[in-house]
């Protein structure tokens, strides 16, 4: 990659949900999304059809399908997508079921409004855009701001209604993600009150795939052949995982999934606090301060590392937060007794699953504190949205749900390759 290619870690939905915030855009892309490598002033974008400024380039009209597609995607930043379903899948977890129909229209409701949030986002910055971005979708002319608007709504309207069908506690926690979200576009990013928006947008996004998972789970589903058993290998008994569906209208079932909800959320609020410093850099304390966060939340995870023999039972409500010799997520303690965590292997992907998540997150913040120069602020923003998946996929794990993990760890070479094709910023 060019080694001026760092923008395109700039933020792009690090809050779940919710859009990047407000900072001038990266320079023109080349085919192959480094910048400077093929695209320059009156230069081709092979992929999009532009020039270098959002021009229209000959022979390739803003009316092609090509070009619309190219500018959509553009516009709704997709390749950041794939940070998106983890949520719902840790949230699963946390409330020890296997992912099933309540977890799929979360997922869906979740990509939808994260979406939404995309389109609004361009939208709110379309008079900003046109002096620092020009090569934006709206600025370039390319999609028109009633367009974006609309899709902003449509969207919307189709991430609430799919969170409807997985019941009224999902639809719930969509209305105040959703709200969170405009609220954020509109005006929130532009005050010190926008790295918590961003941070709870990504906390009800996980408690959406939590409540939609537990609630939509039918009475009986933790019984044998009922389906909606977690992959949760803590070795409870079938008789102590009869699935207990909440009265319509409550939003307990998402209780055990808080814990990991806010460590999200924190990890949220820190990329969104590096962020706002990327486009002129200069912060010291700011990545200083976040990487000293990134530690203790994989401290967190890490946290009572041995899996408890007396394990919550599936469909019961764990009280969030940990009783006295419990840790943060509810998990008893180590003691003198329980087996090594060198011969649990549930441990062992924990802690390889946590290490990936340190690895992703802090080399870059420590760059940045070293020498907070914006490309290398640009570079920890960046590792700090792509550690969000193994983030979700150790949350899901350390939760008792291996196999969840893996598949939210699944998502990382699909994320990579779409971003080489679609910028992030």
């Amino acid at each position: 990659m060019a080694p001026n290619a760092v923008t395109h870690d700039s933020l792009s939905g690090a809050g779940g949900t919710a859009p990047a915030p407000d900072r001038p855009g990266p320079p023109p892309t080349g085919r192959n999304g480094e910048q400077g490598a093929e695209a320059g002033p009156g230069r081709l974008d092979a992929d999009s059809g532009t020039e270098a400024g959002g021009r229209i380039g000959p022979g390739v009209g803003p009316g092609t399908p090509r070009q619309r597609l190219r500018a959509w995607a553009e516009l709704l930043r997709v390749s950041a997508l794939f940070s998106v379903p983890g949520d719902a899948l840790a949230g699963a977890a946390a409330v020890g079921r296997r992912p099933g129909r309540g977890t799929a229209l979360a997922i869906g409701a979740s990509l939808c409004l994260y979406e939404a949030g995309m389109a609004l986002n361009d939208w709110a910055d379309r008079d900003e855009d046109a002096i620092d971005r020009p090569h934006r979708p709206i600025p370039s002319g390319r999609i028109s701001p009633a367009a974006a608007l609309g899709a902003a709504g449509v969207l919307t309207a189709a991430g609430l209604a799919l969170a409807a069908r997985a019941g009224r506690p999902a639809l719930t926690v969509a209305t105040g993600l959703a709200a969170t979200v405009w609220a954020y576009d509109l005006h929130l990013k532009h005050t010190k009150a926008g790295p918590a928006a961003m941070a709870a947008a990504r906390s009800l996004d996980l408690l959406l795939g939590a409540t939609a998972t537990a609630t939509v789970t039918a009475p009986g589903a933790g019984t044998p052949g009922g389906g909606g058993l977690s992959d949760n290998v803590a070795g409870v008994t079938a008789a102590a995982t009869v699935a207990v569906v909440p009265t319509p209208g409550t939003l307990t079932a998402s209780l055990p999934a808080l814990p990991a909800a806010l460590v999200l959320g924190a990890h949220t609020y820190g990329v969104t606090a590096v962020s706002r410093h990327e486009a002129q850099g200069g912060s010291t304390g700011v990545p200083l301060a976040v990487l000293a966060t990134t530690t203790a939340l994989a401290a967190a995870v890490l946290g009572g590392g041995e899996r408890s023999s007396r394990a919550t039972p599936r469909g019961a409500v764990a009280q969030p937060g940990g009783a006295p010799g419990q840790d943060l997520f509810g998990k008893d303690l180590p003691g003198r007794g329980l087996p090594g965590w060198a011969t649990d292997p549930l441990r062992l992907l924990v802690i390889g699953l946590t290490g990936a998540y340190l690895r992703t997150a802090g080399p870059p913040l420590l760059h940045a504190a070293l020498n907070p120069s914006p490309p290398l602020t640009q570079r920890a923003v960046g590792g700090g949205i792509r550690a969000m998946i193994p983030l979700q996929a150790a949350l899901a794990a350390r939760a008792g749900s291996p196999v969840t993990g893996l598949a939210v760890m699944g998502l990382v070479p699909l994320a990579r390759s779409l971003a080489r094709k679609v910028s992030l910023t």
